[in-house]
């Protein structure tokens, strides 16, 4: 099974895909780790992560072992992710990765969980599940700066606003693979609903999907 989890950032599409896995003994790959690696590389190596060779480079050889460093969780590796992510040659050097993780789940594992902007409509249209998960604004950002102050950073809250506004604009309006909820792929609004509801809401609908027809 490949349950498939879209949604701009903040709005509880890690949590509630980490959840799922873990419920389901699936396969979790966060897909936005992979491109916040890339940007990882270049930040790291001084480059600026507008230069699309150096980041269709980074792409290609893309050093595994940053998936679990503390920076990739930055804010700006976030910013630098979004904009390496619009860039067509990196989605196209990172799709067959995210493609075979779907269709052949690591550890034997029956099924898998993907989440990040384009998994339902790009790369695992024919999931069995998929969901779109998404809030306002204000509210993810205020989620942003709650989870940045948490960790002792200072955040501005009209400035983080500002940056979610930029991400969504970007990320909805690249054209390759752009942001979109997948005609069939249940819509979970976080706005005004805790993650415990939201995951129960979205286990009953794979559990559902389970059972023999």
């Amino acid at each position: 099974m490949i349950i498939a989890i879209d949604g701009p950032a903040a709005a509880g599409k890690g949590t509630l895909a980490r959840r799922l896995a873990e419920k389901f003994n699936f396969a979790y790959l966060d897909t936005g780790a992979l491109y916040r690696a890339v940007a990882l590389t270049l930040i790291k190596g001084g480059v600026d992560p507008s230069n699309e060779p150096a980041a269709e480079k980074a792409s290609k050889a893309l050093d595994h072992a940053l998936l679990s460093d503390p920076e990739l969780r930055l804010e700006d590796t976030g910013k630098a992710a979004s904009v390496v992510a619009s860039m067509l040659g990196v989605r196209s050097n990172l799709m067959d990765f995210q493609k075979n993780f779907g269709v052949n789940p690591p550890s034997n594992k029956s099924g898998a969980v993907l989440d990040g902007r384009d998994i339902g409509t790009v790369i695992c249209p024919a999931a069995d599940v998929k969901f779109f998960v998404t809030a306002s604004a204000e509210e993810r950002a205020k989620r942003r700066v709650a989870e940045m102050r948490s960790r002792g950073v200072n955040a501005n809250f009209e400035e983080i606003l500002a940056d979610v506004k930029a991400r969504d604009e970007r990320d909805m309006g690249r054209k390759d693979a752009p942001l979109e909820k997948a005609a069939d792929a249940h819509l979970l609004d976080t706005t005004d609903l805790a993650i415990d509801a939201v995951f129960l809401r979205a286990a009953a609908i794979v559990e559902n999907c389970l059972k023999p027809q």
